[in-house]
């Protein structure tokens, strides 16, 4: 966006970004126009663009549809391993579905229901053709379909995993700056090693711990079950505490190496104060590595979530699934793990986008 302002009259010229499909993706392109607003308000125009480049947006958003538009053969693939891989674990589904007490032509009256009958190929198009309406299938236990399963238990897993990573956050990040300003000190030892034990320690392990001391013994928070904040501590501690030192260790390294460069010197010569070179100038570079452990991790508490969730009886998702597998519940397997995989496809793409906020120096191909 351009400005020109001339005696008799002002020019505002405004470049517009727009996406056009093509047969091999989405093409980029540019188009100018030029306007003669009747008031002074190209001053106000211009500085939106400047904080908004039109290129970065438009780069971002040409990255974000590449990406989505890989989603569906993605979520293919997956329910494709998924699907062969229960279909080949021993055990009758059907048999199971009915109970002990069933007869034979109530076992295959089930699965006639659920089309267990026919062959693997027909069975797998069958489910893909539900899918591709939006039908991820009806449970064979509770007769119900599975989107009302996921959609009642996916809050609670998702407000699970988003307290362990605040948690995980909120105190590793700080720890790792604080071990970073004074290395090798009481601080520092300390710090490395309580991330130690974090990491070392299995999660079922330190919940029972937690539950013990906390439940059991102080009567301060409740054992199990979904409610209030109280019901939250517990099992957000036990999952985001391994996660603690995995950031405070990463923002130590990364924040050591970035205050050892030559610009920190320089800022410090100039008299800047140890806030503003840590917080401003330090950690903006030193983000980028913690952005991409964010993703990553990320899915590594999706997957921990099944196991806090069993132990404190959390109703969500990951027990949701745990009790399919144990029932081989097929349907609601490959759905629960296909919005496992949607899930983690998603919070990388939001991650991959957030470099070019940090850094506009880095490029999308």
């Amino acid at each position: 966006m351009t400005a020109t302002n001339d005696k008799d009259e002002i020019n505002l010229s405004i470049t517009f970004c727009y996406v056009r499909p093509t047969p091999c993706g989405f093409a980029l392109g540019f188009t100018e126009r030029n306007h003669r607003p009747c008031c002074n308000r190209f001053a106000t125009y211009h500085r939106l663009a400047r904080w908004f480049p039109p290129l970065l947006g438009a780069v971002l958003l040409n990255y974000a549809i590449r990406r989505l538009l890989l989603l569906p053969p993605m979520l293919l693939a997956i329910s494709i391993a998924v699907f062969m891989v229960l279909h080949f674990i021993p055990g009758d589904p059907a048999r199971l579905a009915a109970g002990p007490d069933a007869t034979e032509a109530d076992v295959q009256q089930i699965r006639a229901n659920y089309g267990l009958d026919r062959p693997l190929s027909t069975q797998y198009f069958i489910y893909v053709g539900k899918l591709s309406r939006g039908d991820l299938g009806e449970s064979f236990q509770t007769y119900t379909p599975v989107s009302e399963g996921i959609a009642r238990t996916l809050p609670a897993t998702l407000e699970l995993t988003a307290a362990g990573m605040l948690l995980a956050v909120v105190l590793g990040v700080p720890m790792g700056i604080i071990a970073a300003i004074r290395p090798h000190g009481l601080i520092d030892n300390s710090l490395t090693t309580l991330a130690v034990l974090g990491i070392s320690m299995p999660g079922f392990f330190l919940g029972l711990l937690l539950m013990l001391l906390f439940a059991a013994t102080l009567g301060w928070l409740p054992p199990d079950g979904r409610g209030g904040l109280a019901h939250l501590v517990m099992p957000a501690i036990t999952l985001g505490l391994p996660y603690v030192a995995t950031f405070s260790r990463l923002a130590r390294s990364t924040m050591l190496d970035v205050l050892d460069e030559d610009y920190i010197r320089t800022a410090y010569a100039k008299g800047v104060s140890r806030y503003k070179v840590v917080f401003k100038h330090a950690l903006s570079n030193a983000a980028i590595p913690l952005v991409t452990v964010f993703g990553m991790d990320f899915g590594r508490l999706l997957g921990g979530a099944v196991i806090v969730e069993t132990v404190f009886a959390w109703p969500g998702m990951g027990r949701y699934m745990l009790d399919a597998i144990v029932a081989r519940d097929i349907y609601v397997v490959q759905g629960t793990v296909l919005v496992f995989a949607a899930l983690v496809v998603l919070i990388n793409l939001i991650v991959d986008l957030a470099y070019g906020i940090l850094d506009p120096r880095i490029a999308y191909a």
